[in-house]
């Protein structure tokens, strides 16, 4: 049973893994076995509803201080890859080049800011939209946290020798990426001072990242899975995956009228819009429902992956039917994280059961159990 969120942990989803020189990982091994879950991935993708399993695996530190480091950062993350085959899933695990969420105020001059043990942070820059708009600016892979993870990219590129699946860097929404550029309670009173300025940064911001994301995809090339990041990823997926956790503090018409157009002009540039937001965004289900090209979205529902979580019986509810995909994160045995997947399913839902059982057998037990419900 949950026993609650655990605020000992850095991270509730994370798995320890040791970490694996390119040398010494099976670099042909890891791409058949991604071969061979593809065909489910194509099948659910062209089916009007189905579920899939993946057990991600985070390894503990790549999110943290460990990015800063894109060689240590590929070691352990090819330590997750090969841990992830102990697990029965249908979609493989793959190679992320995190580096901070704050790239995109490195186009206005900010640095990183490093803690101990900490994952980069920065400090802002403005304190209204119109400064935004008059500051001088540069393109994200000028910039030296832009360069960097272009490196990433290269080095994980040519290591894997584009065997293995890698994803775009970690994608934030205009709102988010407008938060990291002036403080949200000033961000906040903008929106209701000076909504107009705010909309335009919030499409000049969106502009930078189609470019930046462009960049990454010619480096990646046949190897780019998507959505990317948090969401459970493959080759055939389609859609650029936001964090947009912010928008959960605004009224829906004030994301609609001044943020819903710069989401969708990214989702557009790669085959989809896919939503992302911590926490519970129940309220919020009608709002996300009406983004074009909207191809997933993504939530917690156990006390244990989330403090607060979403009800999984509302959003079976609200998404049956649409093929839009509910990526389902839930950590906990698999009597718990059943319970929740349970109640989310419906016969036209599309679900992908994102699983963080500790065990390879409970894993398996889990999986069974999804599939046999699948079949109902």
């Amino acid at each position: 049973m949950a026993t609650g969120f655990n605020t000992l942990l850095r991270d509730s989803q994370g798995t320890k893994v040791q970490p694996v020189s390119v040398e010494n990982f099976d670099l042909q091994g890891y791409a058949e076995y991604e071969a061979e879950l593809l065909e489910k991935n194509k099948k659910f993708v062209e089916d009007k509803s189905g579920i899939l399993v993946y057990r991600r695996v985070r390894a503990d530190g790549v999110f943290y201080d460990k990015c800063r480091d894109y060689k240590e950062s590929l070691a352990l993350q090819l330590g997750a890859l090969q841990t992830s085959m102990q697990y029965r899933a249908d979609i493989a695990n793959f190679l992320e080049p995190w580096y901070g969420i704050g790239y995109i105020a490195a186009c206005f001059g900010a640095e990183y800011v490093w803690k101990a043990e900490q994952a980069p942070s920065v400090e802002p820059l403005f304190s209204t939209a119109a400064q935004i708009l008059e500051a001088d600016f540069k393109p994200i892979e000028q910039t030296p946290m832009g360069k960097y993870i272009l490196e990433m990219i290269t080095y994980f590129v040519e290591q894997t020798k584009g065997k293995i699946p890698i994803s775009f860097c970690d994608i934030q929404a205009p709102l988010n990426m407008l938060s990291y550029l002036m403080p949200i309670t000033d961000l906040f009173m903008e929106i209701y001072d000076d909504p107009d300025t705010v909309k335009a940064a919030a499409n000049r911001v969106a502009e930078l990242l189609v470019d930046f994301l462009k960049k990454q995809e010619e480096i990646i090339g046949d190897a780019l899975v998507k959505p990317g990041h948090g969401f459970a990823s493959s080759r055939v997926f389609k859609g650029a995956g936001m964090s947009d956790d912010n928008s959960i503090m605004i009224q829906a018409e004030d994301y609609q009228d001044l943020f819903q157009k710069a989401d969708e002009k990214i989702g557009a540039a790669f085959g989809g819009t896919v939503y992302h937001s911590c926490g519970n965004w129940e309220n919020k289900i009608d709002m996300v429902k009406q983004i074009k090209h909207m191809t997933s979205v993504d939530g917690a529902f156990s006390i244990e992956t989330d403090p607060s979580p979403n009800d999984p019986f509302v959003f079976g509810e609200a998404f049956d039917g649409t093929g839009i995909v509910v990526n389902a994160r839930a950590v906990g045995d698999a009597k718990t994280s059943f319970e929740a997947f349970r109640q989310i399913w419906r016969p036209q839902q599309k679900l992908i059961a994102v699983t963080y059982c500790e065990d390879p057998g409970e894993q398996e037990k889990l999986y069974r159990m999804l599939h046999e419900l699948e079949e109902e």
